[in-house]
């Protein structure tokens, strides 16, 4: 696979709680002169970027970000917010109490209710695996499938661990057809990004492809 192939499946990512507007923008152009997927970023920066680089730039944002602990009706409205802004694409982080607790008709409430929000735009749910069972990360699967979701995404990359390959293995077993995967924190090699694309993952949210990909042959 070369470099130009795996960059079409990436998200460039910037979520660091400092990203000043020169380093949002450095990111940006790297992004347009290296087509990739998307660029992902803090929600305060959607309407500057859109307003910089038009249709230059398929703009990708967070939701309930880092913790998803945010009540439902506070991420439909930033959901709302942000896709008036120019956001395409909103990964939102469940609720983990809600997990925890159980509750899974409200994550999958929460997910259809944030799926309406982003119209044909598309939702990627991160389900931030470092911090589940087995038996919480299938009902999950179970959740964004049945909720409509457009993608199961591994991490928010604040947590505790990131994307591990037996977890991609495991939501391919238990997601719906429609569903895509994505893959999000510590993938730092070549090998990391070949390797959860040839596993079937249509995105991968990373800071560091470029830098991977320029050193790494």
């Amino acid at each position: 696979m070369n470099n130009a192939e795996i960059l079409s499946h990436v998200d460039h990512t910037l979520l660091q709680a400092t990203a000043s507007w020169s380093e949002i923008q450095a990111l940006c152009d790297e992004a347009v002169a290296n087509q990739t997927a998307s660029v992902c970023v803090p929600p305060s920066y959607i309407k500057r970027i859109a307003d910089t680089y038009g249709d230059k730039l398929n703009i990708c944002t967070v939701i309930g970000f880092p913790l998803g602990y945010q009540t439902t009706a506070v991420k439909v409205l930033e959901t709302k917010e942000a896709i008036a802004d120019g956001a395409a694409e909103v990964d939102m982080v469940i609720n983990l109490g809600d997990v925890k607790n159980g509750d899974f008709d409200l994550i999958t409430a929460e997910i259809k209710a944030l799926k309406q929000a982003v119209g044909q735009n598309i939702l990627k749910v991160i389900i931030e695996t470092c911090y589940l069972t087995e038996t919480e990360k299938i009902r999950l699967c179970q959740c964004v499938t049945e909720a409509g979701a457009d993608y199961i995404k591994t991490s928010t990359g604040f947590g505790t661990a990131g994307a591990k390959i037996e977890d991609i293995r495991l939501f391919k077993q238990h997601i719906g057809a429609a569903v895509k995967m994505k893959a999000a924190g510590g993938v730092r090699t070549r090998e990391d990004l070949e390797m959860f694309l040839a596993e079937g993952c249509e995105r991968i949210g990373t800071s560091s492809a470029l830098k991977i990909l320029q050193t790494q042959a």
